[in-house]
């Protein structure tokens, strides 16, 4: 059967804001290319008596047939196409309007929260009735993006048996670090404005504000704690400037490891140089290879559910792209990698920051600081990232690096080119005047004509340096060790660059800017001026510990591995 994998780097154009289709990876289908469907509207009721809209699609023919379900919060009937497309295949298609939205019934739903294992579980019933139907041959499979790959990761944990295989693309596995509170600090450019542009945001933001520390409500919407109850293999699609890149990452590696027999050791990882948008700025080349077979969504079934010989068995656990500097045709990187696990092998690194504003791997020998102050009123505004919509991505950094709440510390240029694929983390050390403030990291490459370039950032709400789940007010002047998570990259950075570490306090509207107060999370609208202090010693040695691999390894062109 061929393959509708198409080349990933025109998927910036269709990861569009508010609604991720479905239809990522097919084309359209003509109206007279399409079979006779039975379309039947259904409502289903849930474990505590809810209905939800649902439409199931079936081909011509008695069946029984195995399933493919999508369970949405943006309409079910905008899924019509992709069930055209499965049904053309020999598969019935079941599409659901999540809890509260379009015509399913309860109206007072926090968005994801009866998704999961927990009661009431709204996917787990839906699988249930799927599976007694006359039409189910007993196997079926969930897909879809964004929204509707975080009800499949729901959905996973105990899910009835019927579940046999999964296709997750660009979404969170952990509601609060991942798609609420990334470093305790509220995800108010994503998660605020989605609710809002989506009609969801009464019952949801006052909930979600009302939580801004990690308790059981969070709990209940982190997928990773429950991997060793996923029994369906997945394929998950990410991308490196993707909204919830790391969550895509996390669901691999925990399932991947710790999951049932079934699901143990048969998972995908895929992650291309895209993001939740439109990327403008930088826009990587397709490499001479192509994306594995199990990106398309019905390959993925046809070898899990149909047990269809496809060459997907054969093909690596993990495929990402490793980027590099698309302005230079000579540049290493820019290229599909395949490899048995994930993180690659790689030398963790340590570049300390030094006071005169380089960075380095040499440790300071002398002890130093520099201050700066952070106005809430006046935050630094946000340029490109992981974010959701236009312009998104790498961009240039240079008009908010001048300002003099951030900090910058450069390393030389780089003699050779080097590549960065991992986690990527810092440890500052760090004082305030306020009881509580927020340290921003981002990791640049600053390119030979002097454009800054986001690779990837971070945040540490300083209350949660310890723990999200318990806070810890700042006491004045005092220096205290925080992590700042990155979260995961791949890029070699090009002969002739430099490796940039910028430390500010905000990042705006990113993440909601700390009022520096140390009150309840918007319990009110006072503010404070900050004066932040980075320190740079041999007792405090501020760094990001990049992870450092071998340039030019195991790249491949169509699925089979080479020597760069």
């Amino acid at each position: 059967m061929p393959s509708r994998v198409r080349n990933p780097i025109p998927l910036c154009a269709i990861l569009c804001g508010l609604v991720f289709s479905a239809r990522l990876f097919c084309p359209a289908l003509a109206a007279d290319d399409l079979p006779d469907l039975e379309t039947s509207n259904v409502s289903i009721p849930m474990s505590d008596g809810i209905e939800l809209a649902t439409t199931v699609y079936r081909p011509p023919g008695n069946g029984p047939f195995p399933v493919i379900v999508a369970r949405t919060p943006y309409n079910k009937d905008g899924l019509k196409n992709e069930a055209q497309r499965f049904c053309r295949n020999g598969y019935a298609f079941v599409a659901q309007d999540l809890r509260g939205r379009f015509k399913s019934q309860g109206h007072d739903a926090i968005i994801f929260h009866n998704d999961g294992w927990n009661s009431p579980h709204d996917g787990h019933d839906t699988l249930a009735w799927i599976s007694r139907q006359s039409w189910c041959n007993g196997k079926i499979g969930s897909t879809g993006g964004s929204a509707l790959g975080i009800t499949q990761n729901m959905a996973a944990p105990g899910a009835p048996a019927a579940l046999a295989a999964q296709h997750v693309v660009v979404a969170f596995s952990d509601m609060y670090r991942q798609g609420a509170y990334q470093g305790g600090a509220f995800r108010k450019g994503l998660l605020e404005n989605w609710l809002k542009g989506t009609g969801m945001s009464d019952v949801n933001l006052k909930t979600f504000v009302a939580h801004p520390r990690y308790d059981e409500f969070w709990d209940e919407l982190n997928a990773e704690t429950q991997a060793e109850r996923v029994n369906a293999p997945g394929v998950f699609f990410g991308g490196w400037y993707d909204i919830f890149l790391q969550g895509t990452i996390n669901s691999f590696t925990t399932i991947q490891s710790r999951g049932g027999p079934a699901a143990n050791g048969r998972c995908r990882l895929v992650i291309a140089p895209i993001g939740h948008g439109s990327m403008t700025e930088l826009k990587y080349p397709a490499s001479a290879g192509r994306l594995p077979r199990c990106v398309d969504n019905l390959a993925w079934f046809d070898a899990m559910l149909k047990g269809k010989d496809n060459g997907i068995a054969a093909e690596k656990p993990v495929h990402y792209y490793a980027m590099g500097d698309p302005t230079d045709e000579k540049a290493p990187g820019n290229a599909w990698r395949a490899a048995d696990t994930w993180p690659p092998p790689a030398v963790e690194t340590p570049y300390y920051l030094h006071a005169a504003g380089t960075a380095s791997t040499l440790r300071p020998a002398e002890s130093g600081s520099r201050s700066y102050k952070y106005d809430p009123a006046q935050p630094v505004p946000t340029i490109g990232g992981a974010e959701l919509g236009a312009d998104i991505g790498p961009r240039d950094q240079r008009s908010v690096e001048s300002r003099p709440d951030v900090l910058l510390f450069t390393s030389d240029e780089l003699e050779a080119p080097l590549e960065v694929t991992g986690r990527i983390s810092a440890r500052l050390y760090v004082s305030s005047d306020c009881p509580d403030t927020d340290f921003t990291v981002k990791l640049t490459d600053v390119y030979p004509d002097g454009r800054s370039m986001l690779v990837t950032d971070g945040i540490l709400r300083a209350r949660f340096r310890e723990s999200f789940a318990n806070e810890k007010l700042l006491e004045p002047a005092e220096v205290v060790e925080i992590p700042v998570d990155l979260w995961s990259t791949s890029l070699v950075f090009n002969t002739g660059h430099r490796i940039r570490i910028a430390v500010s306090s905000s990042n705006s509207p990113r993440f909601d800017p700390n009022p520096n107060t140390g009150h309840a999370f918007r319990a009110d609208q006072k503010q404070r001026i900050a004066t932040n202090t980075l320190y740079f010693s041999e007792k405090h040695p501020s760094r990001i510990v990049l992870p450092i691999c071998e340039v030019g390894n195991k790249e491949y062109t169509a699925g089979n591995a080479k020597s760069h």
